[in-house]
């Protein structure tokens, strides 16, 4: 194996959906890349349902095939269940759409983003796991500002190598390494959320729609919600979503409290019922953030170090797969012309911010308590067509998110009355 050379063109720090995404393509284009990762891949993570405009990211990275060909289960819809135990009408997709694109996957994140690692190698990046980024480097310019100049690296325990370079992209996820060292991070303090999840199998399963469907359940008290994702190997993904306070502050084991909000949510109870757990309860922190700058002259951020979305209408390796593409043509753009500018780097950005929004919008919709989706469109059937175009993903075409004009006064309406 080749040693880590002292200079790169790019260097990527995390080699999730983003990272290795942004790697793939600078490379593809013919720039020396170096792309990082702390932990020995594949490694676990969550994060299974896919939303179905990823197709666009997969086909530009020639990973399609792959996935055709892969046990991944094939996602074809979404469906809601209330407080109530109500089952909406499902979504599914191809009925909105019929092209090939309109369905996705529920993905093994260990084996999916492990796809993404070994493309990025086969498309001329090197990539090492097991190597801890240090410190990112940074130096001042003539004009009193901070240009990045490289990294601090050291794999698997040998001695800490500094690496140059003209690009340093941050793809670590929510430990956001440059946010964070720069402060820019800001969280939003009614989305401070955690989820305990793990997998079962022999768990109730719908594939009438030719696949499976991701389905999102409100508990009785609307306190907390549970994702539902079937995956290849007749397992399922199930976790519950709650404030972090509610969730982890005075309450017993994970596995008391995932018992305490199962008994909430009697449809989910009916389905794992006879089902066998696998594996122990994972616990995670998903507090929602934005950056208040994301690039800088010689660095950007992509993925989750640019920013976290609540989970809710799976939109984050989409957002992470997305966001590498823009940044990646930037980068090469800045790197053919010899200007690795802040405005160069980040040229994609106030777009990107501006058009997630609109599922951070629907996220606020979600956790207001009172958003009813088959309620919604039934008294405003014309938002149907949208409402199913931001959950398949389609918010980069330069809509205005008209749905809310009368989603958000409805939503207001609904809580005074509360």
């Amino acid at each position: 194996m080749r040693n880590i050379d002292s200079q790169y063109d790019c260097v990527v720090m995390g080699a999730g959906p983003a990272g290795s995404t942004v790697a793939t393509l600078v490379a593809e284009a013919g720039f020396s890349t170096l792309l990082v990762e702390r932990e020995s891949m594949p490694r676990p993570h969550v994060g299974e349902s896919l939303m179905p405009e990823t197709y666009w990211q997969f086909e530009r990275l020639g990973v399609l095939d792959k996935l055709k060909a892969s046990v991944f289960a094939k996602k074809v819809g979404v469906q809601f269940v209330n407080n109530t135990g109500k089952e909406s009408a499902p979504f599914l997709f191809r009925t909105h759409d019929d092209r090939e694109s309109s369905e996705t996957w529920h993905v093994d994140r260990a084996q999916f983003d492990k796809m993404l690692f070994d493309n990025a190698a086969t498309k001329g990046a090197s990539c090492w796991d097991k190597t801890r980024v240090l410190e990112a480097k940074f130096t001042t310019t003539d004009a009193g500002g901070s240009r990045a100049k490289g990294v601090l690296l050291q794999h698997a325990g040998n001695p800490a190598q500094e690496v140059s370079a003209r690009v340093v992209v941050d793809a670590t996820g929510q430990q956001a390494l440059v946010a964070n060292r720069l402060g820019l991070r800001r969280e939003n303090p009614s989305l401070r959320k955690a989820a305990i999840w793990r997998h079962y199998r022999g768990a109730h399963r719908d594939e009438s729609g030719g696949g499976v469907k991701t389905v999102i359940m409100h508990t009785a008290e609307k306190q907390s919600w549970f994702w539902y994702i079937p995956q290849a190997d007749d397992t399922v993904s199930v976790g519950v979503v709650g404030d972090r306070d509610y969730l982890l502050k005075d309450r017993g084991t994970p596995d008391d409290t995932f018992d305490e909000e199962l008994g909430k949510c009697p449809t989910l109870s009916c389905w794992l019922h006879n089902s066998e757990a696998v594996g122990d309860f994972k616990v995670a922190k998903e507090f929602s953030y934005t950056t208040d700058k994301s690039a800088g002259d010689g660095w950007v951020l992509v993925g989750d170090a640019w920013g976290f979305i609540d989970p809710v209408y799976s939109s984050g390796v989409y957002f992470a797969l997305k966001s590498g593409v823009l940044a990646a043509d930037c980068i090469i753009d800045g790197l053919n012309n010899n200007d690795v500018s802040a405005d160069t780097l980040g040229r994609w950005i106030p777009d990107f911010t501006r058009q997630t929004s609109l599922i951070r919008k629907l996220v606020h919709a979600f956790y207001s308590g009172e958003f009813r989706v088959g309620k919604f469109i039934q008294e405003y059937p014309q938002h149907q067509s949208e409402l199913v175009d931001l959950l398949i993903g389609r918010v980069f075409d330069g809509r205005e998110g008209k749905i809310f004009d009368d989603l958000e006064p409805w939503l207001e309406a609904k809580l005074s009355k509360a």
